[in-house]
């Protein structure tokens, strides 16, 4: 896993300026070596490096402002170029509806900075990157909540956080977003998926059409999770939901709560109330708050004593992927942001206990778990704390922690640590070993595939 990463502040009284993170996902559910081959393992490997290394490079490149781009730009750039890339389960590479249709669905969240805070678009047939209409309706969310006019010709969402359909592609025709005739979205391999499900499904080789045990029938989405340097974080998801779902079927992608979340809250009396309760450290410390503490703690890394009174500041950002069904029945994105809120959970700890092995998504598939698909799935998100001391407002602290976590055969993922390597994997940790698969061990410099390596197809 990711370690801790120190940031660097140079005004004790504020914020400090956090290093920008990116995490990216491009699906999960029943993958496992059978059903991902080393060259279909190897293209999924190369599109994951240079999508989030493109976003890496875009991420640390200045605007005319002299600042860098905000989380909320950083994550819809990774998902824009997911949902551009065939391979995945979201614009262009949509699964179909037992119709034989594309409905597409979106999401964004921040933690703050904006009067929405998250929104979801569902429903979408013409809308080439269905991310961008959701980044949109954020950015407008103000002007909207303010006033009932058009502004600039452009009706106002009101205060709505889900919209549907044609309602939704107006707006994004207003916003001058990009419509597309629905055929942009086939793929001969998304189709052929579908033809394959419906006739296992009528045959009675499987319960449903949805779901496969011997094939990576895609159910899952693609996210984005950023975290900018003002501490803000971001998670921004996309899917063209689960293959062969009922037309007009709604999922956890837009559906705020249930595929994504993202929140900032502050923990005013940490010294009676640690992180990491469940056996973890009760608070990671900085190299200032190490010394101060040398005199009074049993170790100069962790504490749980009262030595001195601190509040932390604490973000967090998730997305999820898999069964969308499973996500909105545990309302699995905001139970996460519980656990770690109302809990005193590390970020880590508290993804593990709803989508890790025998979570709570896991659990709320009861006897039908590993039948049908319902309750796998995984998160990736961004943890974001910083640590002051409650008499003088000084900043002792502040790290930033990256998430990871599913239970099922994969999901498929990539990131950039706190080094600027960039790994890309699929499995958990126990099968990285597997020698036909070296990627899943192997670091790579951003600079090698941000731009000159092409995306395979």
């Amino acid at each position: 896993m990711d370690k801790p990463t120190k940031m660097e502040y140079s005004q004790p009284h504020r914020i400090p300026k956090f290093q920008p993170r990116i995490i990216i996902h491009g699906g999960a559910g029943n993958i496992t070596p059978a059903n991902l081959p080393p060259d279909l393992y190897n293209q999924y490997r190369a599109s994951l490096l240079t999508i989030v290394s493109k976003t890496h490079t875009y991420m640390l490149t200045p605007l005319p402002s002299s600042s860098l781009p905000s989380s909320l730009s950083v994550s819809t750039y990774a998902v824009t170029l997911l949902e551009n890339n065939p391979l995945f389960n979201a614009g262009h590479g949509a699964v179909f509806t037992r119709d034989g249709t594309n409905e597409l669905e979106a999401s964004v969240m921040v933690s703050r900075g904006h009067s929405k805070r998250g929104v979801g678009v569902t429903g979408l047939k013409h809308v080439r990157n269905p991310i961008l209409l959701a980044k949109s309706l954020l950015e407008h969310g103000d002007s909207d909540l303010l006033s009932s006019s058009k502004q600039n010709d452009i009706p106002s969402a009101q205060g709505h956080t889900l919209l549907y359909g044609k309602s939704a592609e107006i707006l994004a025709e207003k916003y001058g977003l990009e419509l597309v005739d629905p055929s942009y979205f086939f793929t001969q391999k998304r189709w052929d998926e579908h033809i394959r499900a419906l006739e296992r499904e009528k045959s009675g080789v499987e319960i449903t059409a949805t779901w496969s045990k011997d094939e990576y029938l895609p159910q899952g989405t693609v996210g984005a999770v950023a975290l900018d340097e003002e501490g803000v974080v971001c998670a921004a998801t996309s899917t063209g939901g689960l293959t062969n779902k009922l037309s007009g079927r709604i999922g956890d992608t837009p559906s705020v709560g249930a595929g994504f979340w993202a929140e900032e809250w502050e923990e005013t009396d940490v010294s009676s109330h640690p992180l990491g309760v469940s056996g973890g450290p009760g608070v990671i410390l900085s190299g200032a708050l190490k010394k101060l503490m040398a005199d009074c703690l049993p170790t100069p890394f962790m504490y749980t004593p009262e030595c001195r009174r601190v509040i932390k500041t604490r973000a967090l950002a998730v997305s999820g992927t898999g069964n969308g069904d499973s996500f909105l029945r545990t309302a699995a994105a905001r139970t996460i942001g519980a656990v770690a809120r109302w809990g005193g959970y590390h970020g880590r700890i508290a993804a593990r206990k709803v989508a890790g092995p025998d979570g709570e998504l896991q659990k709320s598939a009861g006897d039908r778990w590993g039948k049908t698909g319902e309750g796998q799935g995984g998160v990736i998100g961004i943890e974001a704390v910083v640590t002051r001391d409650v008499e003088t407002g000084e900043v002792v602290g502040a790290r930033s922690d990256l998430i990871q976590e599913f239970n099922c055969g994969g999901l498929f993922r990539a990131w950039v640590d706190e080094k600027g390597v960039a790994y890309a994997r699929v499995w958990p940790d126990e099968k990285r070993l597997l020698k036909e698969y070296p990627g899943e061990t192997m670091p790579e410099q951003p600079r090698d595939w941000d731009g000159g390596k092409l995306m395979m197809r």
